[in-house]
C-alpha cells in the first residue's frame, strides 16, 4: 500500500500541473452534474413538467366536460339522464338493469 501511495506523490510531484488541472476538470464534471443546478436535476425537473402538462390537459378536459354540463343542466333530456344514470329512476313499465364493472 505505501508502494502506491509513494508512486502517486511522486506522480504529483512530478507533474503538479499536469495533476492540478486534472483535478480541476474532476471537480468542474462533478459540479456539472451534481449541482443544485446540474445536468441530473435538469432532467429530473423537465420530466415532472411533462408529468405536470399531461395531468393538467386531464384536469382542463374534466372542467370543459363540466361546463357543458353546466350549460345543459336545465334541458329536459338532460335531467331525465341524471335521474336515471345517478339515481336509477326509470319510466313506469320498463325494467332496469344495472350492470356494475370493477
Amino acid at each position: 500500500m505505501k508502494k502506491i501511495i509513494d508512486k502517486i506523490w511522486e506522480y504529483i510531484r512530478s507533474h503538479p500541473k499536469k495533476f492540478f488541472f486534472q483535478v480541476a476538470f474532476a471537480f468542474f464534471v462533478l459540479w456539472i452534474f451534481f449541482d443544485d443546478y446540474g445536468i441530473l436535476k435538469r432532467i429530473r425537473m423537465e420530466e415532472e413538467h411533462r408529468a405536470l402538462l399531461v395531468l393538467q390537459k386531464i384536469e382542463e378536459n374534466k372542467i370543459n366536460d363540466n361546463e357543458l354540463r353546466i350549460q345543459h343542466a336545465r334541458e329536459p333530456d338532460s335531467i331525465e339522464k341524471a335521474a336515471r344514470e345517478r339515481y336509477n329512476f326509470r319510466k313506469p313499465g320498463e325494467t332496469l338493469f344495472i350492470i356494475r364493472a370493477h
